[in-house]
């Protein structure tokens, strides 16, 4: 398919520099009351690079009711480029907002707008050690930020020399482990009580996703990096570390002509799931991978999923082409399909209420 740049540019830029140009605040106002947002999710859709069409989406588990563009449509604000992740803390919503550098910050209850943080790069993902701390991660900052949830004020940073790209991350105890994923092949460890990473733990390349079972191990994904002048792809790998002895202690090897993405735990902390082509299930006493996915790939891009931390429902996104609006199927915990509905552009990430 062949675009028209220049028109894409006369379209974009007067959006990107009037966003720019506004304060948020200016662009608030009176649009519709969503009704109150019960139990259920909110869809992250990252929208097209440089486009800024991210948008939230809701989904109501018990209704099977969809809002869209409920960003947008609550406060008359554009959620701005690349809509990456999403947290929720004591009844508020932090949306992390890629390409725009900032955080957004909403009531989850009706997803009125009440604040942001600014200030920063490129963030990715952000973790809560307390009600007034928090710790954001960066695709080129080379550091990890620290700032004030309540206040929204950056507090400090934490400098990650040699790894410019940090990603997700996994509390055990006082420490913080955080994967640095674009041609990388490392999870940093960071002191809470004193912001300083005290160890590094070598991983397969690009680690990505981190999450922490039911025994206080931490696993992560690392999908092998990409070709580039110079730099030879390495092995998938899903991989177990305690966290004790900062040492990886199992491993798996995963398709290499495919991405791992977009690793999940399921509620009681017992089942890990991921992507690569279909949806692959492991449990963490299992000792093999098995050789056939949980769900197969057929004819679906997927894109990202994530489990219910209740039900164990998983949901699971199409992103179609990348250019129309995706498709989130809703399965049981055993596979049986439940319901599928449209959201907006790239639905990248979940976050239940």
């Amino acid at each position: 398919m062949t675009f028209n740049t220049s028109k894409i540019a006369l379209l974009v830029i007067p959006l990107l520099l009037l966003s720019a140009c506004m304060k948020d605040d200016e662009w608030i106002k009176s649009h519709q009351t969503v009704d109150f947002l019960s139990s259920g999710l909110f869809i992250i859709n990252e929208g097209n690079f440089m486009y800024g069409n991210a948008s939230l989406s809701f989904y109501n588990a018990a209704t099977k009711n969809v809002i869209n563009d409920l960003f947008y449509n609550t406060n008359g604000l554009p959620l701005g480029d690349v809509a990456q992740s999403m947290v929720i803390r004591n009844n508020l919503g932090y949306i992390v907002v890629n390409n725009s550098g900032k955080i957004y910050i909403i009531n989850t209850s009706n997803g009125k707008y009440t604040g942001k943080i600014t200030g920063l790069i490129s963030p990715r993902y952000i973790h809560f050690s307390g009600d007034e701390k928090a710790y954001i991660t960066d695709l080129y900052a080379g550091k990890i930020t620290i700032v004030n949830p309540i206040t929204y004020q950056i507090k400090g940073s934490i400098a990650t020399p040699g790894h410019a790209s940090t990603e997700q991350m996994v509390q055990w105890g006082d420490f913080l482990f955080v994967s640095c994923w674009s041609y990388d092949d490392t999870i940093l460890v960071i002191d809470t009580r004193t912001d300083a990473v005290v160890d590094e733990i070598k991983t397969g390349k690009q680690p990505r996703g981190l999450v922490l079972d039911k025994y206080n191990k931490i696993w992560t994904l690392s999908d092998g990096g990409w070709t580039k002048s110079g730099t030879n792809p390495g092995i998938p790998l899903l991989q177990r570390i305690d966290p004790v002895s900062r040492t990886v202690d199992k491993n798996y090897t995963l398709l290499a002509d495919a991405k791992p993405s977009h690793l999940a735990i399921n509620g009681t902390r017992d089942t890990l799931i991921f992507i690569n082509k279909g949806v692959w299930k492991l449990g963490v006493n299992q000792q093999t991978m098995g050789d056939h996915p949980f769900l197969a790939g057929d004819s679906h891009l997927y894109y990202s999923l994530d489990i219910d931390p209740v039900t164990s429902e998983l949901y699971l996104s199409d992103a179609i082409d990348y250019q129309q609006r995706g498709i989130i199927y809703r399965y049981s915990a055993l596979g049986a399909k439940i319901d599928s509905f449209k959201t907006g552009i790239i639905p990248g990430s979940f976050c239940f209420k």
